[in-house]
């Protein structure tokens, strides 16, 4: 029988002695979606996955993967899973056929190794040494690893950390395609705009904690606002909070580092009405910007600090 979730998680909690990674996580992926776990580095999304794989115990707290526990069917679950790590360290003199092959000996079952290749797009690499790949390519070894025994569960953990953009989109494709194949995905990332691009559904997970939860689209929408304009003003010139959140369409009103960020329902009103609150104010901007709401801001407006500041 197909369980109805394909991980499920309750009051899931972690201490490295004074150190609480993960707080009472409650978390369950549904059959078939890619979920994202999404937040800033030290916010728990690894220590998280590691326990669901079955690396790491829990301090308290259940877990079911694939309706199966690790204490009862380690075995069985280590024949059905994938796992992608943040860094993983092949052979280097091993070529990439011979490490997948390496792998593949490890299942009863499994993909055939040159179907694996063509699926990260790495035929042409067949017989390269794993010491003369790019990190991109090593990465896409990394998934085609963690593919060859065709899991029904794939973890994928920061897959494009330390990527350039062409080798994220390259990965990016991938993870589409295995979504479209209805493979269930467990990504853990800190890059809003993948999770946007890749996910279902996501957690936005903070200090151990799950804060919020839907699709990226019911996220955004949670702000109340669809765009956002960020501006700074020359000299450290200041605008008064009330005297932004009266202007029309404003919803919200952030200001951090010498940037103000306003989230906003209508921007063509709200644009027009900010330059003429500057022109009264004497005031020069030295930065305007304005752009679609995103998870970013979700994450901004639950927190009140950015993701990128972590």
């Amino acid at each position: 029988m197909t369980p109805d979730a394909a991980i499920r998680c309750r009051g899931l909690v972690k201490h490295y002695g004074d150190v609480v990674a993960v707080d009472g996580l409650d978390l369950e992926v549904r059959p078939g979606e890619c979920f994202g776990l999404l937040g800033p580095n030290g916010a728990g999304k690894t220590t998280t996955v590691e326990i669901l794989q079955g690396l790491l115990p829990p301090t308290a707290g259940s877990v079911e993967v694939l309706g199966r526990t690790w204490d009862r069917d380690r075995a069985e679950l280590r024949q059905r899973l994938g796992t992608q790590l943040q860094e993983t360290l092949f052979p280097e003199k091993l070529t990439v056929r011979e490490t997948l092959q390496l792998f593949r000996s490890f299942y009863r079952r499994g993909m055939d190794v040159e179907d694996a290749l063509a699926v990260v797009g790495l035929e042409e690499k067949r017989t390269a040494r794993v010491k003369q790949l790019s990190g991109g390519q090593r990465q896409r070894l990394a998934i085609a690893v963690a593919l060859v025994s065709e899991p029904e569960l794939l973890f994928l953990d920061e897959p494009t950390a330390g990527l350039d953009p062409q080798a994220r989109r390259q990965l990016w494709e991938i993870v589409l395609a295995l979504r479209a194949r209805g493979r269930t995905v467990l990504l853990t990332t800190h890059y809003m705009d993948e999770a946007e691009r890749l996910c279902d559904r996501v957690a936005v997970v903070d200090h151990g904690r799950m804060i919020a939860l839907g699709t990226p689209q019911e996220l955004i929408a949670s702000l109340g606002a669809e765009h956002v304009v960020e501006f700074a003003a020359a000299d450290g010139a200041a605008l008064a909070p009330a005297a932004l959140r009266a202007l029309p369409g404003v919803t919200a009103v952030h200001a951090e580092d010498g940037t103000v960020r306003l989230t906003v329902a209508r921007i063509h009103e709200t644009v027009p009405a900010l330059m003429a609150l500057v022109r009264d104010r004497a005031i020069e901007l030295t930065r305007l910007v304005t752009h679609h709401a995103t998870l970013e801001d979700v994450f901004l407006h639950l927190t009140g600090r950015s993701l990128r500041d972590e």
